[in-house]
């Protein structure tokens, strides 16, 4: 895993929202990995870097918001010769309850604008996606102030839960030991 990619928006108004999960995620990775996050200009976003069994990696949280978010993610990939199945982008997921997460190769962006953006401006959906469950508000119509505004405190600890745990295989997430991420984290669900 080159890259690693939480999307979210920038700025106190959106930091503990729905769509902000994949910031959130982010945040607590590089906390675990003793990393800090610096301001890059040039790749429109907070980037921080390490090394993972002699292997770099490079966390990035866009600042482009999330319906641009493939702007910072392209502009760091070509930097860094990243292919697509070298990125592993962690985001909010109306589709699963709460607190669920799981990891997958491609697909399409299930109308998630910020996938769709990374999907059109990397020119491919083959990369990784690790999808953490925030629950649908029952009405499409309701989506985007659903996921503009913060969980309840129920689905905050339900989600909390499921972070904690899926932060727990970063060492499997960063070697590329997806099959066995996928296996632990889906069966522990």
């Amino acid at each position: 895993m080159k890259l690693i990619v939480g999307l979210g928006n920038p700025g106190e108004k959106y930091a503990l929202t729905r769509h902000n999960i994949g910031f959130v995620w982010l945040q607590q990775l590089a906390a675990e990995l003793k990393v800090s996050f610096v301001s890059e200009v040039k790749f429109h976003g907070l980037c921080a870097s390490g090394v993972y069994q002699g292997e770099p990696f490079r966390l990035l949280m866009p600042q482009t918001y999330m319906n641009a978010s493939g702007m910072a993610t392209a502009s760091l990939c070509r930097f860094y010769q990243c292919n697509p199945e070298q990125i592993l982008v962690i985001h909010d997921e109306l589709d699963l309850s709460p607190g669920i997460i799981k990891l997958k190769l491609g697909g399409g962006s299930g109308g998630h604008n910020g996938l769709k953006d990374i999907i059109t401006k990397i020119g491919s959906n083959d990369f990784w996606r690790l999808r953490i469950g925030i629950g649908h508000p029952g009405n499409r119509a309701a989506v985007v102030d659903y996921v503009l505004h913060p969980p309840s405190k129920e689905e905050a600890s339900l989600i909390d839960e499921g972070i904690s745990k899926s932060l727990t295989l970063w060492p499997l997430l960063l070697s590329g030991d997806y099959m066995a991420t996928m296996q632990k984290l889906h069966s522990s669900q």
